[in-house]
């Protein structure tokens, strides 16, 4: 489970985060028009980081915590803004959507938080 919520996860953030890089007006037409354009590159250059490290903790041999806390708090953190800031007008309603797949990661990691550490095989470090 953990292995795929990372892929998952990374898929996920690789390609919103890459979205307003390699097309801005299409990024824009969706999620509404933005007075920052900047701030979105730099957003996107983040989320983008994120998941490529989760990609790459994906097929690690030695399984660590960090990228299960990272995975977790980032979900935590980009849904939590969605909420606030789109049921303030501040951001379109669609970025609702986006806090449901986050909050969706965010249950996932707690799961694999608790879940028995030898049920995948691999101890937990």
């Amino acid at each position: 489970m953990r292995k795929l919520l990372l892929i998952t996860q990374g898929i996920y953030y690789s390609l919103t985060g890459i979205w307003p890089l390699v097309h801005m007006p299409s990024f824009l037409a969706v999620t509404g028009p933005k007075n920052e354009v900047w701030l979105v590159v730099t957003v996107g250059l983040l989320v983008l980081a994120i998941g490529a490290g989760l990609l790459v903790a994906a097929f690690q041999q030695r399984r660590e915590r960090s990228p299960e806390l990272i995975g977790f708090f980032s979900a935590v953190g980009l849904g939590a803004a969605d909420v606030r800031y789109a049921t303030h007008d501040v951001i379109l309603d669609i970025y609702l959507l986006d806090a449901v797949g986050e909050g969706l990661l965010a249950l996932a990691w707690i799961w694999v938080f608790f879940k028995t550490p030898d049920s995948e095989g691999v101890e937990k470090t």
